[in-house]
Order: structure tokens, then C-alpha cells, then sequence
């Protein structure tokens, strides 16, 4: 089932949840329950709730999108440190230069073909990915330069394996949910209240309040849906992409 449609029920089910019960209140309710007189107390308290509710919605939306895009800058930075080292290894002979670009390219392809369908289904990496980018590391930590120029490369080169190691392993940590339980209890505890605060302000007379009442719920399940959604950052419905890989390496389209 696709999470729009996860989604989409969802947001129907909190509506239908919310005209439910404020219509079973209509036929329980005693002849001498007047809606009118909900005291001001309540009202007031309504207020505050939901406001504060909001702001922790908005910090919680915050913090997911931010985990997302670090994952994402993530990817950026393992990419553009292997194609730096792709690049800059033209100054070495043809054979260790070849069998280093090589390695990164088989390194690119398990990542992108095999290792990123691992992360979204199962939230790990592959050992594979690990070998591979191990070799990578040999490959130029191993090399002696012989001459001069190539004594100049060696060292940024090192520090790009370096910033390449670092990304994958940021990488690998960001995988992990970004809200711990605790977090979600406190949110989905404080939906529970704000639309019960609903029902305490006797939201049951006309069909404007039940509409207006869905539609508060229905927004409450989006957002909540939306935090899900972005809590895992490297599957689920806007996930973080491999495209910064197949743009350094655009020879591994195929």
C-alpha cells in the first residue's frame, strides 16, 4: 500500500473519528444540555493547548526536515570526495590510476544498484559497499609516489579518502529514526488532547462546526503522517536521493 494512500485514510479516519463521536453526543445528550454554556475556563485552556501543540508540531517538523537534509549533504559529500579522487589521480601511471578509477566505480555501482535498496528496506548497509570502499582506501594509501608532482597529490588524495570515509559513516548513522519513542508518545499524547479539548468545547450543533472539527483533526493526522514520513530519511515517501552519485559518475547511468 502506498503511503499516500496511508495517508489519505489516515486523514479520513480522524474526520470520520471526530463526526462519530460529536453525533453520538447529539443523540446522548440529556434535554436540558445547553452547548451555550461551556465555560469560559475551558475555551481558554482550548487556546493555549493548541497552541502549544502547534509549536511543538512546528519543532518536530523542524528537527525531521533538518535530520533529511543532513542526510542528504550526507550523499553530497561521499559523492564529490570520490569523484575528487577520480579526478585528481590523472597525475599517477596509467595502471594505478586506472585500477584505482576502477574501484571507485564498482564502489559507486554497489551503492547506488544494490546498497541504497538495502538502507530503505532494511535500514543497514551492505558488507559489500564496506569491501569495496576498503579497497579504495588501499588503493591510494598503498600507492609511493615517484615523483614530485605526484608526492603533491598524494596527501590531498588521503584527505579526500578521508572525507569520503566520513560521509559514508555519517551516512550509515543517519539512517536510524530521528524521533526517539519518547518524542512520539508526547506527540501523538498531545493529539489525543487537543482534538479531546474539541470535544469538551461541545462541538456538536451544526454541520460548520463538525466540518471545521474534521478538518482540525484530518490536519493534526497530516502533519503527524508528515513527521513519519520524514523521521526515516533514507526510505518512506520523500526519501534522501543517490543522485549526487549518479551525477559525479554519470558513466554508471547505464
Amino acid at each position: 500500500m502506498s503511503e499516500w494512500l496511508v495517508l489519505a485514510l489516515a486523514m479520513a479516519a480522524a474526520c470520520a473519528v471526530v463526526i462519530a463521536v460529536a453525533l453520538v453526543r447529539v443523540r446522548t445528550a440529556s434535554a436540558h444540555d445547553d452547548p451555550s454554556e461551556t465555560p469560559d475556563v475551558i475555551e481558554y485552556m482550548t487556546m493555549w493547548i493548541g497552541v502549544v501543540y502547534a509549536i511543538v508540531l512546528g519543532l518536530a517538523i523542524a528537527g525531521v526536515w533538518e535530520a533529511r537534509s543532513a542526510a542528504q549533504d550526507h550523499v553530497q559529500a561521499e559523492a564529490q570526495a570520490l569523484h575528487e579522487i577520480s579526478e585528481r589521480v590523472r597525475v599517477y601511471p596509467a595502471d594505478a590510476r586506472d585500477r584505482i578509477r576502477a574501484d571507485i566505480d564498482a564502489y559507486v555501482q554497489q551503492v547506488v544498484g544494490t546498497e541504497w535498496k538495502a538502507m530503505a528496506d532494511h535500514g543497514e548497509v551492505t558488507d559489500r559497499g564496506g569491501d569495496l570502499f576498503q579497497q579504495i582506501r588501499q588503493d591510494v594509501t598503498d600507492y609511493q609516489p615517484k615523483t614530485d608532482f605526484q608526492a603533491q597529490a598524494y596527501q590531498p588524495l588521503l584527505d579526500q579518502v578521508t572525507a569520503a570515509g566520513t560521509a559514508r559513516a555519517a551516512r550509515v548513522d543517519a539512517m536510524g529514526p530521528t524521533m526517539p519513542p519518547v518524542v512520539w508518545f508526547g506527540l501523538l499524547t498531545g493529539a489525543v488532547i487537543t482534538i479531546g479539548m474539541v470535544f469538551a468545547l461541545q462541538i456538536r450543533r451544526t454541520a460548520r462546526e463538525l466540518v471545521l472539527a474534521g478538518l482540525f483533526s484530518a490536519l493534526i493526522a497530516f502533519l503527524l503522517f508528515l513527521i513519519w514520513d520524514f523521521d526515516a530519511p533514507y526510505s518512506r515517501g520523500v526519501p534522501a536521493s543517490a543522485e549526487p552519485f549518479l551525477a559525479m559518475f554519470p558513466q554508471l547511468h547505464g
